[in-house]
């Protein structure tokens, strides 16, 4: 049916660390998919290993909590409250080592589910509407996983698009084998395999969707694949490709945002996925048998949970008190302390829990903003900035910035909407920033200030159960 890929490199072994140490993660198999063992043979069997797939990113370890979090702890926005359960401690003080817990389940996480996508992608099926959306589908998850990896595990594209990346993977084990043992592709080669999964991804999917599971934002669609392009190019430099994908899903997706007061307040407490193409493009559904319960990301933002992590005064004082944005931070009392507590994550009593929101219409507009702006292209710039900053903020005077100032007016910009949904630290990181995360004081636990350019912490560890199990994996210096 489809063309065979040449062979680049296979899964290596890894532990996933939570669920059963010692065996190789090619061998987990989630309640939700088809076994690896059983071949793909029909729609329904393709349906169950794209579920498998959605439903392994939802774990605490994985989106369900570290790796959005992750994006903002680490960052300018989120510190440890100094009364704390104890929590991501490593973390928060910059003290991961090459055996963290942390680096080992994203990582070994990210693999699985990319090697969920191959089995779809190689499913010898005839070509429907239905199997064409899953493909694209499968396209898609995989593109997002290795977005996210080469983000975490190596440096900017930006910074350096030669340096060492992560392994790319695109054969399933029933093809390539599970034993062989690939090195790290370069940042750009694993760039350039996200862009092509992802105009395949496009490609294949109907815009009007299939009718096997919901279309709806719980699942990937074409363009969501798109916006997700458009977010890749914006961090590979490359912003008139970032203008041009942007654009498309601004003038042919349909999405819009929240128009009213009411309309933003009740996105935001909602706790259900949506038809309407209001400002998600793509969100994980964390619904009653999926959640992580009290170590699911609302939970540990939550006043009503956990609440261990914190906005930072730095973040808060930035949004007017205008802003509808200011009420998803609320002060609160912590100990003898006052402090803003997140309440973008609304449903954290509910048995139906608030979605793990990944792409949303509001950052396509920015990267729009942003990519114009770079692009020299000031009026158009100004013109999609303001449409989020005036849509947010109803009392905001509309941008007229040129310029580097513009530019600088979309990063401030995307902190303000972005902020808890993990991608404040590559927005620092693709700017090659050093940057200071703000001291808290008595409020926090501790406090790992100056973030440098040069501190090898800026990339998580290669795991050492990875490098044990695979001489050609090279490891990150420091570690």
């Amino acid at each position: 049916m489809k063309k065979r890929h040449a062979y680049i490199a296979i899964l290596t072994a890894a532990s996933f660390t939570a669920a059963s140490c010692g065996k190789n993660f090619l061998d987990e198999e989630p309640s939700t998919s088809v076994s690896v063992g059983n071949a793909i043979i029909s729609e329904g069997s393709m349906l169950e290993a794209m579920n498998g797939a959605y439903r392994n990113m939802t774990g605490s370890l994985y989106f369900g909590r570290n790796v959005p979090l992750f994006g903002d702890l680490l960052a300018d926005n989120v510190y440890l409250s100094s009364s704390n359960s104890g929590r991501l401690i490593p973390m928060n003080n910059y003290t991961f080592v090459g055996s963290s817990a942390e680096a080992a389940n994203i990582w070994s996480s990210a693999y699985y589910v990319i090697q969920q996508a191959n089995r779809v992608i190689y499913a010898d099926l005839a070509a429907t509407n239905n199997v064409n959306h899953m493909l694209g589908e499968a396209y898609a998850l995989r593109a997002l996983n290795y977005f996210y990896l080469v983000n975490l595990f190596a440096k900017p594209y930006a910074e350096n698009p030669e340096a060492d990346g992560v392994p790319v993977v695109i054969l399933p084990t029933s093809v390539g084998g599970s034993l062989i043992k690939p090195a790290r592709n370069k940042v750009k080669e694993v760039y350039a395999q996200i862009v092509s999964d992802l105009d395949k991804a496009f490609d294949l999917m109907p815009a009007t969707g299939m009718n096997v599971h919901p279309y709806n934002t719980n699942f990937l669609s074409k363009y969501a694949a798109k916006a997700l392009q458009a977010r890749a190019y914006l961090y590979m430099g490359e912003y008139a490709k970032a203008r041009d994908a942007a654009k498309k899903v601004v003038d042919e997706g349909g999405y819009s945002l929240a128009a009213t007061e009411a309309a933003f307040t009740a996105f935001w407490a909602s706790n259900a996925a949506r038809t309407d193409k209001q400002e998600t493009l793509f969100e994980l559904n964390n619904n009653a048998t999926a959640n992580a319960g009290v170590e699911g990301l609302d939970a540990i933002y939550s006043s009503k949970s956990l609440g261990d992590m914190l906005a930072t005064d730095e973040l808060y004082d930035l949004y007017s008190a205008t802003d509808r944005r200011r009420s998803l931070i609320v002060d609160g009392a912590r100990s003898t302390q006052t402090v803003h507590y997140v309440n973008k994550y609304q449903n954290v009593t509910n048995t139906d829990r608030d979605e793990i929101k990944l792409l949303r219409y509001a950052e396509v507009l920015l990267i729009l903003a942003e990519s114009e702006a770079r692009l020299n292209n000031n009026t158009e710039g100004q013109k999609y900035l303001n449409m989020v900053a005036q849509n947010r903020d109803p009392d905001q005077v509309a941008y007229t910035l040129t310029g580097a100032a513009l530019v600088n007016a979309v990063i401030v910009e995307r902190r303000k909407e972005l902020a808890f949904e993990g991608l404040r630290l590559f927005d620092l990181y693709r700017q090659n920033a050093t940057f200071n995360r703000p001291d808290m004081g008595a409020k926090a636990h501790s406090a790992y200030v100056e973030v440098k350019t040069t501190d090898f912490r800026r990339v998580q560890p290669i795991p050492e159960t990875e490098l044990a199990a695979n001489p050609n994996m090279a490891k990150n210096p420091g570690y």
